[in-house]
Parts: C-alpha cells; sequence; structure tokens
C-alpha cells in the first residue's frame, strides 16, 4: 500500500494545479445542486413493519382525515383568569375560524365543545389537523397559523405549539459550533507550530464538508432523509478531515526538520506513510458506518451512508487535495530552526511524549489496573440504559415546543403528552358486532391501572377502522408508559378472536417500537464490528494479540462513554451546566451510532500510534524500545487530533436539538476517553506487558495474510538533493520567512 501511495503522492504533486482544479470544479458542481436541487428533509423516524407504523400506514390508507399532521394550539389564561370568559372565548374562536381557513387545513377542534379546556378553566387547546403527514406540512402554513392567533394574545392569553406537525427545525452553524472550529485552529497551531500548517487541514476540510454535505441534501431529492443525516454528515466530515489531514502535514513537517530532505520526496513520503494509516482508518470508519444497513432501519441505513460519505471525501482529500496544496505551499512549511538560548540544551520533538511513554512502561500492569477500573466505573450507569425519542420536554426551554408540553402537562397531567391510540380494523369483523367489539376494547383499556382516561371511539366513513384515544397516568419518558403500552397490546388476541386486528400506536408508542427494534440490532452490530476489527488490525500489523487488545479497548470505550451519556442525559446530572431542560431516555439510535462511529475513530489512533511502533520494531526488533518510539513520535499528533475531534463534537452538546446535543456529547466523551485513557495508556502499557509476543502470528496465517505495508518499510530511500548556490540561497530566504 505504502509503495503505491508514494507514487500517488508524486503524481499528486506534479499535477498539483489538475488536482486543485478537479475539487473545486467538483465544489461547484456539487454545490450548485445541493442549493438549487434539493429535498426536504424529514423529521419523522419511521421503521418500517414496527407495529406503530403499521397502524399509521393503515390510517393513511383507510382514514386520511385521522393521519395528517397535527398542530395542538395550546391557550393559557393569566393567574386568577380562565378560557371561558366572553373575551377570551371570542378571541379563540375568532382564531380558529382564521385558521381553519388556512390552506392544507382539512379540521380544527374547539376547545369549548370537545372537552379540551382544563378542571380550573384556565388552560386548553385546540387541534388543527392537516391534510398531508406532519413532516409535509410547509413552514408557511405553520407561520401562518401563529399569526392566526394574534386576537388571542391581544386578549392577554399565552399560546403556544405543540403536535406533531411543529417539529422544530434542526439548525446547526451557532456561536458554539464557531467556537469548536476556532479550539480546533487553536490546536492545530500548537501541535504544528505554524499558522500557515494549521489553516491547512482546515481548508481542505471544509472543501470535502461541504461537497459531503450539498451532496447529501441533493440526494435527499430522492432518498427520504432525517435532518440529523446532513447534521451527522457535517460533524464526521469535519472532524475525520481535520484530523486525516493533521496526520499528513504533521508527518511531513517532521521529514522537513532535517535541512537536506527534499520536499517533493517528503510529500509523498507523507502520503505514503500517514496516508497509509489515514486510507486504513478511513476504511475502518466507512465499512462501521455503512454497518448501520444491519440494523434494518432505513433511515439509520441512510444516516450511515450519509456519514460514510463524507469521510470517503476526507480520505480523498487527504491523499489527493492535501500533498497538490503541500506542493503548492512549498517550503514556507518546512520548521524553522531555532537555536536554543546560551546555556540551555535544545528541546527534542516529543519530549513529553516520550516522558510520557517511559512513565506508562515503568509501572505497565499499575497503569492498566487503574485505567481499566476506571472505565469500569464510569460504565456502571449503563446497566439502567433505556432507549427512546425524545418528547417535547426535551426542546429548550424557552421554545414554544417546551412551553405547551408543561402547559398541557399542567392542565391535564403528565400523561396527557404520551397520549396513545388504538387502532382498530374492524373490516374482518361482521357488522352488527363491530361496535359491541369497539365498546368492549374501549371498557378493556379504561380499567388498565395505568390508564387516566379513553375517549369515545372514532370511526371512519367505511366503518372498517375505529381510533379511540388512551391518555397514560405518565408521562411520554416514564418507563410505566413503556409497560403500559405493552400491556395494552395483550388485548390483541381477544380482539384477533372476532376477525379485527388492535394496533396500538401514537408518537409515544413509534418511540418504544423503534427502542426495541434498535435494541435487538445492538448485539449483531456489536459482533459485526468487533470481528471487523479484529480482521482489520490482523491485516494490518501482522498480529494476532493486538486486534485483541484494540477491540477490547474498544468496548471498554464504548461502555464508559455510554455510562457518562446515562449519568448525564437520563440520571439528569449536569443538566444545568449542558443546558438540558428534563431528564430522559438516550436517544435510541445513540448506541448503535456511537459503536459505529467511535470505532472508526478509534481504529485512527489505534493504527497510527501502532504502526510508528511497529515501523520501529521491524527495524530493530526491540519491542520495549518500539513502544516508547511509537509513542514518543506519534503522541503529540493522536493528542491534537483527539482534542480536535473533541473540540468538533464538543461544538454541537450546546446545539438545541436534544438529538444533536446527546450525539455530540457522546463522541466528545468517546474520544476523550479512548483517545487519552485507552489508546495513550493502556494500549502502551498491555504492548509492554506483552513485549515480543505483541508480534506474534501463526506460521499458518502468516502465509494468508497480506503484506499492506503501511509503515513504508519498502519505500525507496529518501531523496537528498544536491544543493546548489541558488537553491540553497531561496531555502534559506524562505526558511526564515516562515517556521
Amino acid at each position: 500500500m505504502a509503495s503505491r501511495l508514494y507514487a500517488w503522492g508524486r503524481w499528486a504533486i506534479r499535477r498539483r494545479g489538475r488536482v486543485i482544479g478537479v475539487w473545486l470544479l467538483l465544489l461547484a458542481v456539487v454545490g450548485g445542486l445541493g442549493i438549487t436541487l434539493h429535498g426536504k428533509p424529514s423529521t419523522a423516524f419511521s421503521v418500517p413493519g414496527i407495529e406503530s407504523q403499521q397502524a399509521q400506514e393503515l390510517l393513511e390508507a383507510q382514514f386520511p382525515a385521522a393521519a395528517g399532521g397535527v398542530a395542538r394550539v395550546v391557550f393559557a389564561a393569566p393567574e386568577g383568569g380562565t378560557l371561558t370568559g366572553p373575551a377570551a372565548g371570542t378571541a379563540i374562536a375568532t382564531g380558529l375560524r382564521t385558521a381553519a381557513q388556512l390552506p392544507g387545513v382539512v379540521a380544527v377542534s374547539d376547545p369549548a365543545h370537545g372537552g379540551a379546556i382544563s378542571a380550573d378553566g384556565r388552560i386548553g387547546y385546540a387541534d388543527v389537523r392537516f391534510g398531508v403527514a406532519a413532516d409535509e406540512v410547509p413552514q408557511t402554513a405553520k407561520d401562518a397559523l401563529a399569526e392566526a392567533m394574534a386576537p388571542a394574545r391581544d386578549a392577554g392569553l399565552q399560546v403556544e405549539f405543540g403536535g406533531s406537525a411543529m417539529q422544530p427545525k434542526t439548525e446547526v452553524g451557532g456561536p458554539a459550533e464557531v467556537v469548536g472550529v476556532v479550539l480546533a485552529f487553536v490546536v492545530l497551531a500548537l501541535a504544528l507550530g505554524s499558522l500557515v500548517a494549521a489553516g491547512l487541514p482546515l481548508l481542505t476540510a471544509a472543501v470535502g464538508v461541504l461537497i459531503g454535505v450539498l451532496g447529501v441534501q441533493f440526494v435527499s431529492r430522492f432518498l427520504e432523509m432525517t435532518n440529523t443525516a446532513t447534521v451527522l454528515a457535517l460533524m464526521i466530515g469535519l472532524a475525520v478531515g481535520i484530523d486525516y489531514a493533521l496526520f499528513i502535514i504533521s508527518r511531513h513537517r517532521e521529514q522537513l526538520a532535517d535541512p537536506e530532505a527534499d520536499l517533493d520526496d517528503s510529500i509523498a513520503r507523507a502520503v505514503a506513510t500517514a496516508g497509509s494509516s489515514v486510507v486504513f482508518a478511513g476504511a475502518t470508519v466507512i465499512i462501521a458506518l455503512a454497518a448501520l444497513a444491519v440494523t434494518g432501519i432505513p433511515f439509520l441505513t441512510v444516516m450511515g451512508l450519509a456519514a460514510a460519505g463524507t469521510v470517503l471525501l476526507a480520505v480523498l482529500i487527504a491523499v489527493s487535495l492535501v500533498p497538490a496544496v503541500l506542493s503548492l505551499l512549498g517550503e514556507r512549511l518546512r520548521p524553522r530552526v531555532r537555536q536554543p538560548r546560551p546555556g540551555r540544551t535544545p528541546a527534542r520533538p516529543g519530549t513529553w511524549s516520550l516522558a510520557w511513554a517511559r512513565t506508562v512502561t515503568r509501572r505497565p500492569l499499575v497503569v492498566l489496573l487503574v485505567g481499566v477500573v476506571g472505565l469500569i466505573a464510569l460504565a456502571l450507569p449503563a446497566r439502567d440504559l433505556r432507549l427512546g425519542l425524545p418528547s417535547y420536554a426535551s426542546q429548550p426551554a424557552d421554545s414554544t415546543q417546551h412551553r405547551s408540553y408543561d402547559l398541557l402537562t399542567d392542565g391535564f397531567g403528565p400523561g396527557f403528552n404520551a397520549t396513545l391510540a388504538a387502532v382498530v380494523d374492524t373490516s374482518g369483523i361482521a357488522d352488527g358486532q363491530r361496535d359491541a367489539t369497539v365498546r368492549e376494547l374501549s371498557r378493556t383499556l379504561a380499567a388498565d391501572p395505568g390508564v387516566a382516561a379513553v375517549a369515545p371511539p372514532v370511526t371512519n366513513p367505511g366503518g372498517s377502522l375505529a381510533v379511540i384515544a388512551v391518555v397514560p397516568r405518565t408521562g411520554p419518558d416514564a418507563q410505566a408508559t413503556t409497560d403500559l403500552v405493552h400491556r395494552l397490546r395483550e388485548n390483541a388476541p381477544a380482539v384477533d378472536r372476532t376477525g379485527g386486528t388492535l394496533y396500538i400506536a401514537g408518537a409515544t408508542a413509534a418511540g418504544i417500537d423503534v427502542s426495541h427494534k434498535l435494541s435487538d440490532a445492538l448485539p449483531l452490530f456489536v459482533a459485526i464490528i468487533v470481528i471487523l476489527a479484529l480482521i482489520l488490525l490482523t491485516i494490518a500489523f501482522r498480529s494476532l494479540l493486538i486486534p485483541v487488545k484494540a477491540a477490547l479497548g474498544f468496548l471498554l470505550s464504548i461502555a464508559a462513554s455510554l455510562g457518562v451519556t446515562v449519568w448525564v442525559f437520563q440520571n439528569g446530572h449536569l443538566n444545568g451546566l449542558l443546558d438540558i431542560p428534563s431528564a430522559g431516555p438516550v436517544t435510541a439510535f445513540l448506541p448503535v451510532l456511537l459503536i459505529g462511529v467511535l470505532f472508526g475513530l478509534a481504529m485512527d489512533y489505534e493504527v497510527f500510534l501502532v504502526s510508528r511502533m511497529r515501523e520501529h520494531h521491524e527495524q530493530t526488533e526491540d519491542a520495549a524500545a518500539a513502544i516508547i518510539h511509537g509513542v514518543a513520535r506519534s503522541g503529540r499528533v493522536v493528542s491534537a487530533a483527539a482534542l480536535i475531534m473533541v473540540a468538533v463534537f464538543g461544538g454541537f452538546v450546546f446545539n438545541h436539538d436534544p438529538i444533536i446535543k446527546s450525539i455530540g456529547f457522546a463522541l466528545a466523551v468517546g474520544v476523550l476517553i479512548d483517545a487519552f485513557v485507552v489508546r495513550m495508556a493502556l494500549v502502551p502499557a498491555a504492548m509492554a506487558l506483552l513485549g515480543r509476543r505483541a508480534w506474534w502470528l501463526p506460521r499458518g496465517l502468516d502465509r494468508l495474510v497480506p503484506d499492506v505495508d503501511i509503515e513504508g518499510a519498502h519505500l525507496p530511500a529518501p531523496v537528498v538533493p544536491t544543493p546548489t548556490p541558488t537553491s540553497a540561497g531561496e531555502r534559506a530566504r524562505d526558511t526564515a520567512q516562515v517556521g
């Protein structure tokens, strides 16, 4: 691999103008398509085959009036007032009449005649139903609905909006995300020691991210894609794009520290060595993200493929655009030779990394035990992991969705926001028995101790479908509500015996079904990832024990990061600091996503760190010295890469979207743990304990495993140019200008 990438790097240098031009042209074309022909992202996390989705499809086919998106308008009178007074009633009625005339609205409920006013008369609601699905309701209709409620606001009433049609838009690019990028630049400047070199990874990463994100937006015209898919592509693409460029640029500047190093040879050699690690690590990220398809969940598959596409772009840019730009910058990236102050010994590169490596390998067993015990302690909260989809309680406290949630809870109880829909397909029941069957089911549902209220059944015009609204006593995020859904579904056999079919549906039931589906897929996905890690790392390092050690470390990272995420988001710690409005279940697809992404990123650091160890071991056959050399040479770069990841992911922790917030937090914590505890401490400690056995590979397996040479052992000797007076003068001038 290294030899081919060396030749490829030389080619990119010779054709640098064309390479840069092709990438800029691709950016212009994809950018134009993404901006002008983009689709409309979905806000629904639907999964074919689950019970709630089957019910939704049945409603859309046979009862469209009950399947459309709903905007729930919530009214609240001032303290001491009521909604039943003449002024308030007139204002509400005026606003709802205007709402009924809006394009796309098919029905508007009247709170005065529908039992939709609280017992104290202060809080009420009206449902505005649209003729299209919730995620298809245009923003213009939502804005017009908000304007229609002006009379109610003028009358002194508080007006808030909830319901399935009022999902807030996912937005990125706020101050927190910008601060994350600025912090990444600071880390790059400190790691590379040059502002020019620090700006280059940001520039090349931006090209890849723009192409990736705009490409995803264009593809959303043809595939159903959630808002989260675009944000995840941005998040992952930016982080790995910066890191991959950093690996190559750092290796290039390390080689250029030798005044006799040839510029072009150094670039090609950096692409061959660090670039091999980038290609190999990038391939693991791509495969891991693409493996999300095994969950059988379409929105998660599309999400994984979108992120994998941006990672592929980051790899291609790292081995083509980066060397082309490095060649264009030329001697400007050669480190400045600094003269030490009189009486002081010049600092050597990697001094702190060298000291750290010696400290870890001096007491490897102690380091290993402390690290493992600490990670297990962090992982303990994950035993109580509960999965779900965020309710409006998770939205920012100042959002209209959160305020409507709180008002409805105050007025009608916590279970009102978790209202379920018992959908009964009565087409197989004899006409004379349909009403009796539905009435009997209503009585059975109401008798459950977890049910607060059951609404009268509503049937479609043909009488083949009945819908019964069921209000639980507990909120949508409560375990008791999940248990209630399972109990209500136990009534299905009784309905089946009459010839009908019962479905328990609604947003709360859908979240429970999606979580159950993902929980079932999790063991298979973990098994695939671990097996993949063992195979890929065996090929990379021609060792049997190193892959096992890497896989175990990865599992510890996942467990610890999940434990911390549960401790914060589910158990409610640090809510004020992180601006989390309400504790609740962990986002259903976060564990699967975390495993896929963190696996790839962990392999990045594993490959980059251990490949430097193997490079030294191949040359000296000294296992102990190889560990110290590998950490000393790559410790600063791995630490910088991890800090960049943490800065980028951490910026998304302060995004208002609860899903993006939890993903950013889990990834930031996961990278922090994996890089600084597992890779920089446990890996060298385990390698020190294993000694020469770490590089053992059975003879039979040795003949089967291909030699991919990611360390560049088969590269030609470094080129030493013949200095000329002109070139020497130019080099001295360039070196004096830029460090």
